[in-house]
């Protein structure tokens, strides 16, 4: 069948028709694919794609509702991955995971009612799924894609001093707080918060009084903000841990990358069969918003159209 050239398809309003069906999609590269749409040029490939989309358009209406398709799109992670040496953020993580697990239901779903959906099964099942990429991700990040506690030995090391850090920074300031208080050294608010660190709120008379740091004053002068002296130590210790926590993160993520890079072709494969997906529900969708049949196919140079109107 010979390409039906670009004008011939503005004559026909072919891209109203696609921009109408793009509304659809529920993804931006689902969007994108739909525009990207060119008429089939061999015949064998239209009956499948028909079947697929009666078949989605059917789950649409009955109880058989298809799992969620959507996704983030993994294009910096994929173009991150093709780069030597570069580390994904636990952001990115967080998307290929989410593609990965979206991948896997819906072609376990596609699998376990292929007496309903036998061409879309038939599609889902020319996708290789690896459940190690989810597995590995999973022992990096938890439920709510923070970095895990234990993703790594010298990690919930570093994670069990910084907490009994914290408790001995809270109890230290606590006692002075009290202490002070108690002596009608501070002001009424008796304490604050400045750069992010908790401080006594200290009358400007007795600031020689205290055994600690100042780290501000009020605008009449009248209130000194001081942090004190142990609880600044202890401050300075967080500060080196919260650092070896950092370094321990990056560690762990750069061996995760690692693990994916070679994989990246995969996990791309993954994000075109949801992004095809994201297509046939466009598809579907448009069916049913116009009443459309599916068309009965023939080599012949005919075409009837019944009650057809613009």
């Amino acid at each position: 069948m010979t390409t039906i050239d670009h004008k011939t398809l503005e004559s026909l309003e072919f891209t109203k028709v696609l921009n109408e069906i793009a509304s659809f999609s529920i993804t931006e590269l689902g969007k994108k694919s739909v525009l990207s749409i060119l008429p089939f040029k061999k015949l064998v490939a239209i009956q499948p794609e028909l079947e697929r989309i009666k078949e989605f358009s059917a789950s649409l209406n009955g109880e058989n509702t298809l799992p969620n398709h959507g996704f983030e799109a993994i294009e910096r992670e994929l173009f991150l991955l093709d780069i030597e040496n570069s580390t994904l953020e636990i952001s990115g993580f967080r998307k290929i995971l989410s593609i990965t697990e979206t991948t896997h239901i819906l072609i376990s779903f596609f699998k376990k009612y292929e007496t309903f959906y036998i061409h879309l099964n038939a599609f889902s099942q020319k996708i290789t799924y690896y459940d190690s990429f989810s597995a590995e991700i999973k022992k990096v990040l938890d439920k709510y894609g923070f970095m895990r506690d234990d993703a790594s030995q010298e990690l919930s090391m570093i994670r069990k001093r910084l907490k009994l850090l914290k408790s001995k920074i809270n109890s230290s300031f606590n006692k002075s707080l009290s202490q002070y208080n108690l002596l009608d050294y501070l002001d009424e608010i008796r304490e604050t918060i400045v750069d992010n660190r908790r401080v006594l709120a200290v009358k400007s008379m007795y600031r020689k009084k205290i055994n600690g740091t100042v780290l501000g004053t009020s605008k009449t002068g009248s209130i000194v903000y001081m942090e004190p002296q142990k609880t600044l130590e202890y401050a300075n210790e967080l500060s080196n841990l919260l650092y070896e926590e950092q370094e321990e993160i990056k560690k762990i993520l750069k061996s995760l990358t690692e693990y994916l890079r070679p994989n990246a072709s995969t996990l791309k494969n993954y994000q075109e069969y949801l992004i095809a997906i994201d297509v046939f529900y466009a598809k579907a969708k448009f069916a049913l918003k116009i009443g459309g049949v599916m068309p009965l196919l023939t080599k012949k140079r005919k075409l009837f159209l019944k009650d057809a109107y613009h």
